[in-house]
């Protein structure tokens, strides 16, 4: 199991030092020899994990979901939007959440992996959109799978020009003005009075993201740890 553990642990190191690369270079530009560079590997443990650069990139791009920890609410938009929230001050920060909206608009991975990643997103926007239609929270004009699809392409929208034009800088102001925008063609206004919808949401989840990735980080070393520690003891 230690062992489990600490292969779980490698793997994520690398995927961790090839999304700063793809972040920093974009795929074309990215090479092995400055992943193994930052991630502090072998090549032999490199390609025990990932046979290929391509390989990295889908690996970078599977973890877009994992990083991204958000409580459930009572009121699913509520959850919408933190989720939203909880995206953009990740992006900010976490250069895997940053290169896998990268990866996903390449034209390299574009055909084959983009389309993948961008349907996964749109697919969990629609999962808390029609589960908040069922709750009532929802205009009935509303269709979740077509808000689902225009919310999502809004959002992409919205971090692409944040970072032409100001590096990301105001991702998460940005981000708001967008659902304050567009909640009001689609939520009861009742529910749409009770949203909690700003840049002081959004640093408070980025906070309780941070501690909710600790934990569980933290909580993968000390299962690593219970066998040594029991086998000291006996």
């Amino acid at each position: 199991m230690a062992r489990q553990e600490r292969a779980i642990r490698t793997q994520l190191s690398i995927l961790k030092a090839a999304a700063e690369v793809f972040d920093s270079h974009g795929y074309e530009a990215a090479t092995i020899g400055e992943i193994l560079k930052r991630a502090g590997v072998t090549k032999g443990a490199l390609y025990f994990h990932f046979p290929s650069k391509q390989a990295l990139a889908e690996g970078v791009l599977e973890q877009q979901f994992s990083v991204i920890r958000v409580q459930p609410a009572a009121c699913r938009l509520q959850e919408f939007v933190d989720t939203g929230l909880t995206v953009a001050y990740r992006m900010r920060r976490d250069p895997l959440v940053s290169a896998v909206a990268r990866l996903s608009l390449e034209q390299e991975l574009r055909a084959e992996y983009g389309s993948s990643a961008i349907g996964q997103w749109i697919g969990a926007s629609q999962t808390l959109l029609a589960a908040a239609k069922e709750q009532g929270e929802l205009l009935p004009h509303v269709q979740p799978a077509e808000s689902a699809w225009l919310f999502s392409a809004a959002w992409t929208g919205t971090q692409l020009y944040s970072q032409i034009l100001a590096g990301r800088e105001d991702l998460e102001e940005r981000v708001v003005a967008l659902f304050r925008h567009l909640l009001p063609s689609i939520a009861v206004p009742a529910v749409l009075s009770s949203l909690d919808i700003t840049t002081d949401r959004a640093a408070r989840l980025g906070t309780a993201s941070d501690a909710l990735l600790e934990e569980a980080a933290g909580g993968a070393h000390e299962r690593e740890r219970l066998p040594e520690t029991a086998a000291a003891s006996a």
